[in-house]
Parts: C-alpha cells; structure tokens; sequence
C-alpha cells in the first residue's frame, strides 16, 4: 500500500452535483431502451424532469447561495461554486435537449404508432375545434385571469414551477390607451393534459391535448377589442430549500409552517420558455427575473414535461406498462397467525417491493389490539396521505396504549403532510415530538412492548425505507422483525433519548449517528485491510443511495490499496473515482436503474470468512453521519444473512440495468454480447412469484 499518496487531493473526487446529473442522464436513458414498455419510456423522461426540477429548486440554490456567502470556497474535486455553476449549466443545456429530442423524435412517433396522440392545434379537425371551444369557454375562461401590465397592474407574483404565459398584445384596451404585455397564470387546480371524448376521435384512439395549446388556440377571447400578437408559457423554478434556525425558535412547528407559505417565492434560479418566443420577449423576462443566460432555457414542447405523467393512469392499455405483480408474504406470516408468536420464534426479513408492506401494517394493527400491549413508539419520515400506519398508531392510542411518535417536520417536500399528521396523532392523544434540534430523524424504528408473563419484551422493526404503503411498492427496501432482547434494548434507549434528550449508554449491537455510525463502519473497513495485509480473504460490498463522505472514500482507497476486494452499488451519486491505478485499481462502482428505485442500504464485510450483514437508514454521506439520527442494525440470522448475500450477488451480476463508473466520472452501459440477459429485478420478481 503506498501511504505516501495524498488521498486529499481534489484529482481523487468526482463532482458531486455532476454525479446527480450522471444519474438523471441514465434515467434519461432508459427512454430509448426498447426493451421497456412505450408508457413507461414515458414516466422515465417525467422522472428525469421532476429530477431536474428538484436538482434546481435544491443543489443550483445552494451553489447560488454559496457562490454569494463564500466564493472562494472548494469542493471536494476542487471546484468554485462559480466553475461547479458552469459545469453544470453545460451538461444540464445538453441534457434539456435531450429529453424534447426524446419526446418530439421518439416517443411522440411510437405513441402516435399506437394511437395515443398529442393534437397540435395545426392538427384539430372541427370536431375536434368546436369541443375544446366549448371546454375553454365553460371550463376554463371563468376561472383564468389576465393581468395587462401598467402601473396600476405590476407584473404578478409567479408561483414556483407554476405555467404561465407572456402575452404581446396590440391594439386599445378598454381605456382607450395602447396595450403592449400581459401575463397569464394557469391555475394548478387544472390539468396539463386534456382529454379528447371519444365522439371527437377514431375508435380505440386516445387523443390528448395540452393545456398550453387550449389557452393559446382560444387567448383572444380573453382580450377583446385587442389583438394577442404573440403568445408563449414560460416556467419559474424557485429557490425552495427553506431555512429554520431552530436554536432561535420556541416552536418547531410554527416555524415550519411559516417557511412553508413562502417556499413557492423563493428566488428564482431557472427560467423555462417556448422557443419561439421572441429574443425582445424573452430579454424582458430575464431583466423580470434578474436571470443570466446560463440559467435560461428555450425548449420545443410544454415547460413541465412531468405532467405527461398524467396520461399513464388514462389510458387502459396493459401491454404499455410493466406487467402487474402482487406482493407476497412470506409463508409463515401468510396464516393470520399472532405477529408475536411468529417474530419470538426467528427474525423475520421483508423485502419490498417483491414482499408486502402489509405484514407491517398488521403488526402494527395486532398491537393496538392486543391487551397486553403496553406502549408502541415509532419514528415516521414520510408516510403519504391516507396512511394505514397512521390509522393504527390511531386506533392504538384510543385504546389506552401509550404511543409515541418521533416525527421529522423538515423532510423535504413532506413538511406540509407531516404538520397535518402531528395535529392528527395529538388529536388521538399520541405523544409526538419532532426529532432532535439541529439533526433530521432519518431512522426507521419501530417498537412494541407488550407484558408476557411477568417479562416485559421488545418486538422491533427496523427498516431501509420509509413507513409508506405506496413507496413500498416502488421503491427496493428491507424490513427486519426481531424479539431480540439487546437489539430491542437499543431500540429504546434511542426512542428515550430522541425523547428526553439525554444521553444514551453503550449500544449492545446498533451502530447510530451522529454518534457511532461513522467510526462504526471505518472499524469494519480497517478490520477488511488488516485481513488483506494478513493474507487473508478481505471483501467489502456496499449497497446505498450515494456515496460522497470524504473519509469514508479515503478508507475505501486505502483498502483497495491494501488489496481488499471492493464491490459498490451506488444508485446516484458518487465522488469515488474507481480504477485509479495505485489507489482504487480494486474497486468497482456500479449502478442499477430498472422498474423499481434501488433504496436499500446495505453494508457487508467478508470479516476473515464470518460476515457480517449491516442494514441501514444512512448513506455514505456527510449529512447522514453527522447531522441526522439514523441507525444502522445487524442481520445475525445466517439465513436471513445468506439471503441478503445472495440479493448483492445478483446486482453484481446484471448485464442489462447495470451501469459501471470509469475514473472519468462517466458512466457506460453493462453489454451481454453473447450472455443470456440477466435483469436482478426481474429475476427477483420471478423468484417471489
């Protein structure tokens, strides 16, 4: 191993933000793969654009912020905010076009092919024209309001991510004075896309019309007396990473809430506007804005493809869409068996979203009806409306049980529902208490103390994944039951401490940031290297969402350097450079991107031959090893462990989802020439069928 190697130096790191953007082009790509079905092309190229939607509404906001506060300050690969904005603005400019070449040259062709059209307005027939007439003016023109601009009408607050028009006019307006813009907000309570009758198309045509192109086609009538000389949407994306300084505040919740009514006018960090808008219409915009040009975008299409979205759930064609699949249960609990008798006997491991989420869910239903459960407390991140967790933790409280919720108000984007689902748990006399100051609770726990006999005993879960029933059927994730007393005991000394703040004692088998984690998996990397440098067989496979905490990238150099074999699956970012001779010549850093969003943390460790299998809520990354509460627990079952082995075998062995990352930063497609395809999830979903 050569220590004399600097592994600080920037030339050893890949761009964190141009790592995201790595990931949104392989979403892109899987548009073109012909092997997914055409509606679920679709969804890719929506993902993508939500993707870079948030990416702005986050990542560009801090770079912009940064660059403001602190703009000599460096990335990890050595970057100013300034020279991280640039690159940016370069490859998301290819990106854009990217995705409306997908959508006007390759899917819209392939969906006309299977009679799903999207009718340009050049393109209504006069059935056709007189229906959406008809839909503007009763539907639409009652609620739509145009705001000619002069003194007395300044330019209107745009809503984040809101469609919106620019409008040149000509002509008098009612005051006898010469017109010249306005601008046009379409409300959020309407569709993007608009459904044709099938009385206005050929039978088994599904023929769709944007919004955008209704307003545009009938504008005029909403200006009478003048005339709309030109017409073009626009989009705003805002700056929504909302802040709290919690040490100055009384009330968490309060403070939220108020960050929350302004998150739709924060500044502007994008603009979004029909290319055939005119360079005087647009100049006017951008001086609106306070824009540079490297954050303007002209696009050929609507400005928010995620709304094509919408389509999918319209239209009944199965063949277009990933085939359906039910979630299993394992046999055991298949029986409406006690969940306590079942998880006493043996751990039990879920593996969603090839397993139910509804194993859980009955759980959690038992113990609210069971009498001799004492407490239940529970640690919720997202959940989604209508949750069936909540309606037990419910249902629990009002059956005596003493219930305590540990819930996150600050998860991004969420922060509405969860403030709505705290007033609802404490309405049912719940106690619930938002996490820790300074530190988002990112753990997945959940406990149960039920009296048997004269023992009080802990039933856990603990999982990779939110408690949310429909995320469950997405997103990849484990779940883990256990009646294990130490695991349990842990369990609650940590429900204690995000209760009562004090400290906890030594933990008998979880590892827990922001206080153990970290050190926790550097231990078991330097326990791999001293096995290399022994002789011994030494292998590290890591299974998470990114990888970007610099100490840890340094460990990992450091084992590969001393000769340890190191597989990662990271699904988006990763400043890891892998195949650097002399450094990370023995990594490998792979990503997999298929029908179902890889989630799961896992962290195994060959250990001289007795693994050992690590389930966690945490990345590798700075904030969750320092500024969250997450846990990170053992799987001591050998089964339960050989099962989850064999899970990451799998995913190093796919050659058709599978991407590899080169020391460049780039990813290239794993190719099967002359192998039989081998797709992890697929195989996964055929082995639980």
């Amino acid at each position: 191993m050569d220590t004399a190697l600097d592994l600080t130096h920037p030339k050893y790191y890949l761009n964190r933000e141009l790592s995201v953007l790595e990931f949104n082009s392989r979403v892109l790509a899987q548009t073109l793969d012909e092997q997914v079905p055409l509606l679920e092309r679709l969804n890719y190229l929506c993902i993508s654009c939500s993707n870079l939607d948030e990416f702005y509404e986050v990542r560009v906001s801090s770079l912009l912020q940064m660059r403001k506060m602190n703009p000599t300050m460096l990335s990890a690969d050595g970057l100013t905010a300034s020279e991280q904005l640039e690159h940016i603005s370069r490859k998301v400019h290819a990106l854009v076009d990217e995705q409306y070449h997908v959508l006007n040259q390759v899917l819209i062709p392939l969906l006309k092919s299977e009679n799903i059209r999207f009718l340009r307005r050049n393109e209504w027939n006069q059935t056709q024209k007189d229906w959406l007439a008809k839909f503007f003016e009763q539907e639409l023109m009652p609620i739509l309001t145009p705001v000619g601009l002069d003194s007395a009408h300044p330019f209107p607050r745009i809503l984040n991510k809101s469609l919106n028009f620019i409008l040149t006019l000509t002509g008098k307006d009612a005051f006898g004075r010469n017109s010249n813009h306005a601008v046009l907000q379409a409300p959020r309570s309407l569709p993007r896309i608009i459904q044709l009758p099938q009385e206005c198309a050929n039978p088994g045509e599904h023929n769709f019309v944007f919004l955008s192109s209704i307003i545009h086609g009938f504008v005029d009538e909403l200006f009478q007396g003048m005339r709309v000389k030109g017409c073009h949407q626009f989009r705003v994306t805002r700056n929504t990473d909302f802040f709290v300084d919690e040490e100055a505040i009384d009330d968490l919740l309060r403070a939220v809430e108020g960050e929350l009514m302004m998150r739709n006018y924060g500044d502007e960090v994008r603009l979004e506007i029909d290319s055939n808008c005119p360079n005087e219409t647009v100049d006017f915009l951008m001086t609106r804005f306070g824009l540079s040009a490297d954050r303007l975008f002209l696009v050929d299409g609507p400005v928010n493809l995620s709304r094509i979205q919408e389509i999918y759930d319209l239209i009944d064609r199965p063949e277009l869409k990933f085939p359906l699949f039910n979630p299993v249960s394992p046999p055991q609990l298949a029986r409406n068996k006690s969940m306590f008798d079942l998880i006493r006997k043996q751990d039990i491991l879920l593996h969603h979203p090839y397993e139910s989420f509804t194993p859980f869910v009955d759980f959690l239903r038992q113990a609210a009806a069971d009498p001799d459960v004492l407490a239940i407390k529970q640690t919720l991140y997202r959940t989604g409306p209508d949750s069936p967790v909540v309606d037990a933790l419910v249902k629990a409280a009002r059956a005596g049980k003493e219930v305590t919720v540990i819930i996150e108000l600050r998860a991004r984007f969420d922060e509405g529902a969860n403030i709505k689902l705290a007033s609802r748990l404490q309405d049912a006399a719940v106690h619930v208490v938002y996490g820790v100051v300074g530190y988002k609770t990112h753990a997945k726990m959940c406990l149960v103390l039920r009296r048997e006999g004269k023992v009080l005993c802990n039933y856990a879960h603990l999982g990779t994944g939110n408690y949310h029933r429909k995320t469950a059927r997405l997103y990849t994730d484990y779940g883990l039951f256990s009646a294990n007393k130490e695991l349990g005991d842990d369990v609650r000394r940590i429900f204690v401490q995000l209760t009562s703040l004090g400290q906890v004692s030594k933990l008998n088998k979880l590892l827990q940031s922001p206080f153990t984690l970290h050190k926790g998996i550097l231990a078991k990397i330097e326990r791999e290297i001293q096995h290399a440098q022994k002789g011994r067989p030494a292998r590290i496979v890591i299974k998470v969402n990114a990888v970007t905490e610099e100490e840890a990238i340094r460990a990992l150099y450091r084992a590969s350097q001393a000769g340890v074999e190191v597989k990662l699956i990271v699904r988006g970012m990763c400043c890891l450079k892998p195949g650097i001779p002399g450094v990370s010549e023995n990594i490998e850093v792979r990503s997999i991107v298929g029908r179902f969003l890889e989630h799961h943390r896992v962290y195994t460790f060959l250990n001289d031959g007795n693994p050992e299998v690590f389930l966690s809520s945490a990345d590798l990354m700075h904030r969750n090893m320092f500024r969250r509460v997450e846990v990170c627990f053992p799987v001591e079952n050998k089964k339960l462990q050989e099962r989850i082995l064999d899970n990451l075998h799998g995913y190093l062995c796919d050659n058709s989802q599978a991407w590899i990352l080169n020391n460049e930063g780039n990813y290239a497609r794993v190719q099967h020439e002359g192998e039989a395809i081998y797709q992890v999830q697929t195989e996964l979903l055929r082995s639980f069928a």
